[in-house]
């Protein structure tokens, strides 16, 4: 892939060539991927001029077609627009009416520079949500391996920068984390070829040239060592556990990833159904996945109790999952059954459970509600989120009756007084037993005792 020479615009206000020179030029240099002149929008750029870098950019991606004359080249059609997000999704909608085989996304360098990765989650999701979704999405200047999963995530397929020699010129030595200098450091947190045969010291002895060689080796040793680790978390279904573990290694990246909450609703339609293997859950930053996301949605928008359900019975969840098979809850339904005989069939039993909320017992064994792992204790948003789940359904259902059994000690008292507001709103029977053991044969035999009650 050639670099068309739009950095320079952006450093230096202009460069001294004509874009069908560029193009001309990346032909007959015999280029794989080339990118059009385009004219970056910046940073700082005021609306009006950044309106101006998106018509350029646009009349010139329009003349390529008049210019180019191979057809075994992939031409790239830029995205500008910068800050101003509605000018981004302007840019993308009419660029992706071209055809180019890929885009990319123009001007991110000075907001990555600033650490400000929270505003290129914006600029990155307004440009994909308005792009063919089959095209590749190159990202300008990303060459920070800290940041990778954070693109990927978003949807970007494509990188290119000169950091790992940037960085090594000014004596920076990179991590998946962030950045050092070598000058603080004592050891070297890594083992590829460079690390291995030097130390810190040793290397600051070296010759200015041959110094900034073996940095530059070594950028590049980690960024191609986190783009294998992304890939293989993509094919093991955890690049969010992936991203998450390397949010918590720096505050910028930590700040964009709860960002993405803005953006569940998009990335869930992006996400795939299944995966071959479950998920891992660490705290509230869990809730906008994709696939908390979707259950939230299918629950509410596809999911109908069963008809000769009357009564709802909502059980806590259990370290065994699924919930349903657990020995607490096979217990609990025993002396349930044992006080209604007959009438357990009118009787609907579901589990609230972080971080989904409810799950009928019907669905227990429906991708992911027994293919995950949650950290404990819950922290408070995520207790706030499941209690409102819980409350969601009650008043989407015709239930004439709520039974809760609430794990005190878990929950505090919350999914108690969210089910009791919600019923009362729809005149609903609502009891609640909480205690902190809920699973003991008295506590179990009391909550039988109010279930029977309600058929009262």
């Amino acid at each position: 892939m050639t670099d068309s020479g739009a950095y320079q615009i952006l450093v230096y206000g202009n460069v001294e060539v004509a874009s069908e020179e560029i193009v001309r030029y990346q032909e007959e240099i015999n280029t794989d991927i080339a990118t059009i002149l385009d004219v970056p929008t910046g940073w700082i750029a005021s609306k009006q001029h950044a309106q101006y870098t998106v018509n350029e950019t646009l009349s010139r991606a329009k003349e390529l077609a008049k210019t180019k004359t191979r057809e075994d080249i992939m031409w790239v059609g830029p995205v500008q627009g910068g800050q101003y997000l509605d000018l981004v999704a302007q840019s993308a909608k009419k660029m992706g009416k071209l055809p180019f085989q890929i885009h990319a996304l123009g001007s991110p360098t000075p907001i990555m520079e600033q650490y400000r990765f929270d505003i290129l989650v914006d600029m990155i999701l307004t440009a994909k949500k308005n792009l063919p979704p089959e095209r590749p999405l190159h990202l300008f200047g990303a060459g920070h391996p800290f940041m990778f999963a954070l693109a990927v995530a978003l949807g970007c397929d494509l990188f290119d920068s000169a950091a790992y020699a940037i960085y090594a010129r000014e004596e920076r030595y990179m991590t998946e984390h962030g950045t050092s200098r070598l000058g603080e450091l004592e050891y070297f947190p890594c083992s590829c070829p460079v690390c291995n045969r030097n130390d810190p010291q040793s290397m600051r002895a070296l010759p200015k040239v041959e110094r900034q060689k073996m940095l530059a080796q070594h950028n590049l040793h980690v960024s191609f060592s986190e783009l294998r680790r992304i890939k293989q978390a993509i094919i093991k279904g955890r690049l969010w556990e992936h991203l998450e573990l390397r949010a918590h290694g720096h505050p910028s990246i930590l700040q964009a990833l709860k960002k993405l909450k803005k953006h569940s609703e998009y990335l869930e339609t992006q996400s795939p159904v299944t995966k071959n293997r479950g998920l891992f859950f660490f705290s509230s930053i869990g809730l906008s996945r994709p696939e908390v996301v979707r259950h939230r949605k299918r629950l509410f928008e596809r999911y109908l109790p069963p008809k000769e359900a009357k009564y709802l019975v909502l059980l806590p969840q259990t370290q065994m999952k699924p919930f349903h098979k657990s020995r607490e809850h096979r217990r609990a339904l025993k002396i349930i059954q044992q006080r209604l005989g007959d009438k357990i069939s009118e009787v609907h039993i579901c589990t609230y459970a972080a971080p989904f909320g409810v799950t009928p017992q019907e669905l227990g064994e429906v991708y992911p509600l027994s293919q995950y792992e949650i950290a404990t204790p819950f922290d408070t948003e995520t207790i706030e989120y499941t209690a409102k789940q819980v409350s969601t359904y009650i008043a989407n259902t015709n239930y004439i009756g709520v039974v809760l059994l609430e794990d005190f000690e878990v929950w505090k008292g919350k999914i108690g007084r969210v089910c009791k507001k919600a019923c009362v709103k729809k005149n609903v029977y609502f009891k609640a037993l909480s205690v902190e053991n809920p699973w003991n044969k008295n506590a179990l035999d009391d909550f039988a005792i109010i279930v029977e009650k309600m058929f009262l």
